[in-house]
């Protein structure tokens, strides 16, 4: 027996407290994936108790996937939050999934629908086609697509700015735009990339939108391991009934939205969202002290031969090392969110490493690390090296990364990174000795030639990468 509004009541799992068939579609959502489906849905799924204003419209760029395993369970699926204490969620709210390729012109009209007042969006760093300084990238080959073929476009960036002018053609009132990406300044980069995107071709759009558009900053917050057949297990045997794709999560959840202007928008307050006017205070905490350290376990942790995160983080050594990272290294560089301490916040970070009940796979958190180290380290590094700290902790997982890109390329093995051809070019080439250092801070995508040829940051990351060619010596 499978999921569906038809099996929901014989589901053995907190059900939502609505009828999710009575949703009204008031968010389209770009990336729907683990991350959204556990993080944001169930905030909207909240919402919807008392205003059936806000089901979700979500679209998948690439894969149908996700509408295949969803649109035979009326979009319902299972939330497992797997924590101390462990617990199962149905999640009503994603009314529907959409894929652009095949629903081009069904997407449009959901952007454009007068009810639909939101727009969100999970599509990774990546997503957003940038430039190394975070500009707009016009030589990207889907933005390039889209400013030639803006019906059909193949970017987020893209399906955004169409969707506003044909709002505007409608006489409408823009959507809230709101990004959820471990991307600095998302709002403010995101409606800076749309509106160089629309001013190039149409000047009047570029002006609208830049006067019109909230598109306000945002922090987002909550481990979600990739989902497979073992989870799929899990929840059929705790519910009761079959669930192709349920989501796993930590019971930590954290979404922190800035401050904007939205009349008749959603209460966020009112299920746990942070409203505030210093979101680049939170986003720096968990850009420097969750997601640094992921990407440090990562690529140690796999270099030690580790899977998951809570495997490494019982690696005394690893454990210490990613500890002082964050409170000796890290935490001197940062503002605290009023009333948030940075120490106690980082403390408790180290616990929901630690959780045994979520395997959060290595490999998984190892992805894009080409976009990842520069927001998640090398933001760290540059400040520490400004003020005189000592950087050899924050070396080490950029000499972890590039051990990984040059077992990946010996391997033979899948890289899943935007610049998969220049690092595997890159790792082929490596000669296991510390010449290999020069060859990865070439990669100006990656390592601006300010700190990749400066002497510190280069003896810095030869010193890591000594430690584990060692290593490997010693345990080959």
């Amino acid at each position: 027996m499978r999921l569906s509004l038809d099996t929901l009541a014989a589901a053995n799992a907190l059900k939502p407290a609505y009828d999710p068939a009575a949703l009204d579609i008031g968010v389209v959502h770009f990336g729907a994936g683990a991350f959204h489906r556990a993080h944001q849905a169930a905030y909207f799924d909240a919402l919807a108790v008392a205003d059936k204003r806000w089901g979700i419209c979500g679209v998948s760029l690439h894969s149908a996937g996700v509408r295949d395993a969803l649109k035979p369970q009326d979009g319902l699926y299972t939330l497992a939050i797997l924590d101390e204490e462990i617990s199962y969620r149905i999640i009503g709210s994603m009314r529907e999934v959409l894929v652009g390729p095949e629903d081009i012109e069904a997407v449009f009209e959901r952007l454009t629908r007068p009810s639909v007042g939101l727009v969100t969006s999970t599509v990774t760093e990546k997503g957003y086609c940038l430039a190394p300084d975070f500009s707009l990238d016009l030589q990207h080959p889907d933005i390039a697509h889209d400013l030639a073929n803006p019906q059909t476009p193949k970017s987020f960036i893209g399906y955004v700015a169409e969707g506003l002018r044909r709002r505007k053609q409608a006489g409408l009132k823009p959507f809230v735009l709101i990004p959820c990406d471990n991307l600095p300044k998302n709002g403010v980069r995101l409606k800076e990339a749309v509106t160089v995107f629309a001013g190039q071709s149409d000047h009047d759009l570029a002006l609208w939108i830049h006067e019109n558009l909230q598109c306000p900053c945002t922090m987002v917050d909550s481990i979600t391991p990739a989902t497979d057949d073992a989870l799929r297990t899990r929840v059929a045997e705790a519910i009761g009934v079959a669930d192709a794709w349920p989501i796993q999560r930590e019971a930590f959840t954290q979404w922190v939205i800035e401050d904007h202007t939205h009349d008749g928008g959603p209460d966020w307050e009112s299920v746990g969202v942070t409203i505030t006017d210093n979101v680049p205070a939170y986003e720096r905490a968990k850009l420097r002290l969750l997601n640094g350290p992921h990407s440090t376990l990562a690529y140690m942790g796999l270099h030690r031969g580790y899977e998951s995160v809570s495997k490494a983080m019982k690696d005394a050594e690893l454990a210490d090392i990613v500890r002082k990272l964050m409170i000796e290294d890290v935490v001197p560089l940062l503002e605290a969110p009023k009333g948030l301490d940075l120490v106690a916040y980082s403390e408790d970070i180290l616990t929901r490493f630690r959780n045994p009940a979520i395997v959060h796979k290595l490999a998984q958190i190892a992805w894009d690390g080409s976009q990842k180290l520069p927001i998640r380290i090398l933001s760290s590094l540059t400040e520490a090296l400004d003020r005189g700290q000592d950087i050899h902790r924050l070396c080490l997982p950029l000499a972890a990364w590039m051990r990984f890109i040059r077992a990946q390329a010996l391997s033979g093995e899948p890289l899943t990174d935007p610049l998969v051809d220049e690092l595997i070019a890159i790792g082929t080439t490596c000669q296991d000795d510390l010449g290999d250092v020069s060859r990865f801070l070439s990669l100006r995508a990656v390592f601006p030639e300010t700190l990749a040829t400066d002497a510190t940051v280069i003896t810095g990351i030869e010193g890591a990468y000594a430690e584990l060619l060692k290593r490997e010596a010693v345990f080959a």
